[in-house]
């Protein structure tokens, strides 16, 4: 046990250590090489040269190798990773008839594919990223920005893997006969694959900036097309080369599989081998999760901002099941009219294209909850293809351009509808389960007798309003007073509970009014607020941090200075007001998935950024300590870590 203790915290010593050095040689490695010619590629070995050779000639049929995939098959290639299309001809000494034992055969394979994984990663850190940022600083390509945007931390991967990961496993195969083991070894690579997080979220954006910047900058096309000529590169374009880390990690766990498998029982590294497979396969089951909820809140952001925003239809907890341009029949006149419909998990928004789009894009004229709502096929002859959408607050009857849009709206609503019912069936199911297993408290002993809780696991949604919880901004409360699961909203009140001392206590709504005979304000029982109608001194009191900040234009000398809130209960989200008393905020910036950054100090100012895509955001600290406070905030909201003990799990798994 010991062992292992030891050896956990010199691997987290270790990830440590190899970030600072990332951290303090890639700028002077890049900067010593911007001034020399650029260093050739190692020689792939001749399976590699193999294997591109196929691989050019198949894009050399459309592209002639120097122009980027497109970006919708750059986004299928990510989820095509198959054992039998991947693994390369075994090499010399890995014939299928030799002495050698199935798992070192495994194992060598590990080490030859390393081998040219790093080769890759050299062509993309020190030919492809040198070479365009030597040119970006001259000014007459792209700006030098926009290359670290495309190239993310590629330096911090490719440094890892050829001074550390390369070097350890061509170690262990040279005495595979006196140590045959590479389990501890892989152990060691699993907490540095959170590298790949970063990476693998840019990449979509890293190829639509290299698309952009190709039609805006002939010389920035001409750069990348002379490298690609080169024999290095195979023929391959920048895209190509530049898909291999995404889709490394898979690779590992299939070569890690298959040398599980092949171990005999009795082997020495079978324990190593397997928990290196299950923290492989946990870190790459988190990371893609992340990705994929990353990549969710961002869409979902792109189609409220094109909604302006409205009332309170911002809501991470939702998603976007289907929208698109629709004819609305009107019963009137007997003639149709262009509208725009977003389908949602739980609503449907029947929008107008906006004339002047001004901040938005579309006018919300209704909004129709999916609960209670039902969908069906109308037979118009004068109306082709339409179908009728009712629901509690009205009905439509709407007209699809073609059958097959018209069957595919009526499939997205119904599956919208049953997805509702089923989440409803829960709802039901734990009530019942109250009632008869549990009972809940007369109306006569609210207050009285302390409440038998409802289990968070037996509801998917407040038993108050219903709507669906989540991790994010609708988590689970209990009512001290009836014991129901309810969010947040319906829990905002505190009523004095006789069995606990009449001490205030968090109820629900119904419960408030009962024991306090106070009717509800009409911000809690009408239209909920809209996202910035939130008072900034209500705010502040109850803050993950607050100040005031100075928010610099563009140009770095002028701005404004403000109130900055990120409250508790949005921890996910900037609000900056512009007085710490303002009823309403100015604006906000949603922080999920920005990037913090330390601006060095000049002229006694303490500078700090928010940073995603081409959108930066300059803040002025009036202390170097507040700063430090604020990055730190900052940074862990735009990671998506909304509690203190969500950022030490993840130390301890780092661990």
């Amino acid at each position: 046990m010991e062992g292992k203790a030891e050896n956990q915290q010199s691997v987290v010593k270790l990830v440590a250590v190899f970030e600072e050095h990332c951290r303090d040689s890639t700028s002077a490695q890049r900067d010593k090489q911007a001034g020399r010619q650029p260093q050739q590629l190692p020689a792939f070995p001749a399976s590699q040269r193999h294997s591109l050779t196929r691989e050019e000639n198949e894009e050399e049929k459309d592209q002639q190798g120097q122009r980027g995939l497109s970006f919708k098959c750059l986004r299928s290639l990510r989820c095509k990773i198959r054992e039998d299309n991947w693994r390369r001809p075994q090499g010399p000494g890995l014939e299928p008839g030799s002495q050698e034992p199935e798992e070192k055969k495994i194992a060598l394979e590990l080490l030859e594919t390393e081998q040219a994984y790093v080769n890759r990663l050299h062509l993309l850190d020190q030919v492809f990223y040198t070479e365009l940022m030597k040119e970006a600083k001259t000014g007459k390509t792209v700006p030098e920005e926009v290359v670290k945007m495309i190239f993310s931390n590629i330096s911090s991967i490719y440094q890892f893997h050829a001074e550390f990961f390369l070097p350890e496993l061509q170690k262990r195969m040279e005495d595979w006969n006196s140590n045959p083991r590479i389990g501890d070894v892989i152990q060691k690579l699993a907490p540095f694959l959170k590298m790949y997080g970063e990476y693998v979220k840019n990449f979509d954006k890293a190829v639509e900036l290299i698309t952009a910047w190709s039609e805006k900058s002939p010389p920035f096309q001409e750069l990348i097309a002379d490298i690609q000529k080169r024999k290095v590169c195979a023929n391959l374009t920048l895209q190509h080369h530049m898909l291999e880390p995404v889709q490394r990690i898979p690779r590992y766990e299939l070569l890690l599989k298959d040398y599980v498998r092949k171990l005999p029982p009795q082997s020495p590294d079978r324990g190593d081998a397997e928990k290196a497979l299950e923290m492989i396969f946990m870190v790459a089951k988190h990371s893609n999760a992340a990705i994929a909820e990353m990549e969710r809140l961002q869409n979902l952001w792109v189609v409220y901002q094109r909604l302006g925003l409205e009332d309170d239809i911002v809501d991470p907890s939702n998603e976007l099941i289907k929208e698109g341009p629709i004819q609305k029949i009107s019963t009137r006149n007997n003639s149709t009219s262009e509208k725009y419909l977003f389908l949602f998990n739980n609503m449907l928004l029947y929008c107008v294209p906006k004339v002047i789009q001004v901040g938005a894009e579309f006018q919300v004229h209704l909004r129709m909850d999916v609960g209670g709502m039902k969908v069906r096929e109308l037979k118009d002859a004068e109306f082709p293809h339409t179908f009728l959408v009712s629901g509690k607050q009205r009905t439509l009857e709407l007209q699809a351009r073609s059958r097959e849009e018209m069957n595919a709206w009526i499939k997205a609503f119904q599956d919208a509808i049953d997805r509702k019912e089923k989440r409803s069936e829960t709802f039901k199911t734990a009530v019942h389960g109250l009632e008869t297993d549990t009972p809940a408290l007369k109306t006569e002993e609210l207050g009285r007798r302390a409440p038998q809780w409802v289990r968070d696991n037996l509801v998917t949604m407040c038993m108050r309003c219903k709507e669906p919880f989540n991790a994010i901004t609708r988590r689970r409360h209990h009512c001290r007073a009836c014991g129901y699961v309810v969010c947040a909203r319906c829990s905002d009140y505190k009523a004095e509970l006789q069995y606990d001392g009449n001490r205030p206590n968090r109820v629900c709504q119904e419960c408030f009014i009962f024991l306090t005979g106070h009717t509800v304000l009409e911000d809690h029982e009408g239209k909920h607020k809209g996202i910035l109608e939130k008072g900034a001194a209500e705010v502040s009191s109850r803050s993950l941090l607050c100040s005031s900040l100075q928010l610099l234009d563009k140009n770095g000398k002028g701005g404004t200075r403000g109130w900055f809130v990120i409250p508790q209960d949005d921890p996910l989200v900037l609000y900056i007001y512009a007085a710490p008393q303002d009823v309403r905020a100015h604006t906000s910036i949603p922080l999920l998935g920005y990037q913090v950054r330390d601006v060095p100090r000049s002229e006694s100012r303490h500078l700090f950024q928010l940073a995603q895509s081409r959108q930066v955001f300059t803040f002025v600290a009036d202390t170097e300590e507040l700063k430090q406070r604020w990055m730190k905030a900052m940074a862990r909201s735009a990671a998506g870590i909304t509690h203190p003990e969500e950022e030490e799990e993840d130390a301890d798994e780092a661990k």
